[in-house]
């Protein structure tokens, strides 16, 4: 049974992409964009002086990134100290952000098998906030339920001590910190990406043309039927 998409040569797909006007500018700060919320200082100084994007700060990066390392190491303590040395509004304006931070010391404490400095710990610094957030207080139960297991790989809270929950913190912690610094949390260009797969599902029901398969080398691959 044949086809009935349209078929689109590649010289015409190809001479429709050329008709798209993408100014060089623009290409160079979604780059930037990328390199500055990916926190990669290397890159993004050796991009600037190639592409003459100017106005980025990066010692903000490097700045960011220590604290996001120190959250990564479970060293909570530092990461919180980092944060307020770059601004002390980060914490003082997003409690849940700083109770996450605090539950995850609680957390680093259960870990090193330090089970009284986690419960007093508890009890000083995260109780008092529990007290007037039911949500925290949720998280608190669940965290502190850690101490009842000596296996907690049989815990229905093990998750938590997982390398993954250093990262959410972590992660959370980064676009935090570029929201106060007036940047986007998220790069710009996977964003982009997910919409070309997107768009390109969408045509496939309509059309056969070259599309892109592979997004690691952006090449036009010829339609197969």
């Amino acid at each position: 049974m044949a086809s009935s998409k349209k078929l689109i040569s590649r010289e015409e797909w190809e001479k429709r992409l050329n008709n798209v006007k993408i100014r060089k500018e623009d290409m160079n700060k979604l780059v930037m964009n990328f390199l500055v919320t990916e926190g990669n200082v290397e890159a993004a100084k050796k991009f600037r002086m190639e592409s003459g994007t100017h106005h980025i700060d990066l010692a903000t990066i490097t700045d960011r990134m220590a604290v996001k390392k120190a959250a990564q190491c479970g060293n909570v303590k530092d990461a919180i100290e980092k944060i307020n040395d770059l601004n002390p509004e980060i914490l003082d304006t997003n409690p849940q952000l700083f109770f996450q931070l605090q539950q995850q010391r609680l957390i680093e404490l259960i870990r090193n098998g330090k089970v009284e400095a986690a419960l007093e710990f508890a009890q000083e610094e995260l109780a008092p906030r529990a007290e007037e957030n039911q949500s925290f207080l949720e998280e608190l139960e669940r965290t502190i339920s850690l101490v009842a297991f000596e296996d907690t790989s049989n815990c229905p809270v093990g998750e938590l001590l997982d390398i993954s929950q250093r990262l959410k913190t972590a992660s959370e912690v980064n676009a935090a910190v570029l929201t106060s610094q007036s940047n986007e949390k998220d790069p710009k260009l996977p964003s982009l990406l997910k919409m070309l797969i997107w768009a390109q599902n969408k045509l496939d029901k309509k059309a056969a043309y070259p599309c892109i398969n592979d997004l690691s080398n952006a090449r036009l691959e010829d339609p197969t039927f």
